[in-house]
């Protein structure tokens, strides 16, 4: 007596032929998977257990969720870069080799500074964080959050130009 289920049997007749589609459906090659589980789970719950699906059926709805997950991927797409392009901080995903350089010689001069310093920089640039807020999240004084803003200020004006230039020392002793 054959106690397998219904499915896999099914499954090994057909399953490569349905992923080789599904592969060719898909717009990654990683995804093809995920679309027959999907596909196949879907008709089979539609359907039932009867062992005897039409792999047809199975055919369409890979390439049903394929233009949907394509659509959607799409759309999401859509979403990030509209995002991406009315946040303040787009300038960040612009990438030039220049941009690059001023953009690692910035990150030198930040682990430069004192850790109070690069913590109060940190919040306050990149936390979008104000004085007061970073006052009470480091439990210290309004004027001593802003005296080490200031600071870190002004080490940073010296630094990341000695910074560029001692890149551009280690790019030309190189060649």
């Amino acid at each position: 007596m054959n106690t397998e289920p219904i499915w896999k049997s099914w499954f090994a007749r057909h399953g490569a032929k349905l992923l080789l589609f599904a592969r060719q459906q898909s717009r990654r090659p990683d995804e093809a998977e995920d679309l027959l589980q999907e596909a196949f789970v879907r008709i089979w719950r539609l359907y039932g257990h009867t062992g005897e699906v039409s792999p047809g059926l199975v055919y369409r709805a890979i390439r049903r969720l394929a233009i949907d997950w394509a659509r959607s991927i799409d759309r999401r797409q859509i979403r990030e870069n509209k995002v991406a392009l009315d946040s303040p901080l787009s300038f960040c995903f612009e990438r030039t080799l220049e941009q690059d350089e001023r953009k690692q010689a910035l990150l030198r001069a930040v682990e430069r500074l004192p850790d109070q310093q690069k913590e109060v920089v940190t919040l306050k640039i990149w936390g979008e964080l104000t004085f007061d807020e970073i006052a009470r999240i480091l439990d210290e004084s309004l004027n001593t959050v802003a005296s080490r803003y200031r600071y870190a200020l002004q080490k940073l004006k010296d630094w990341v130009p000695e910074e560029m230039e001692g890149k551009k020392e280690d790019s030309s002793t190189a060649s």
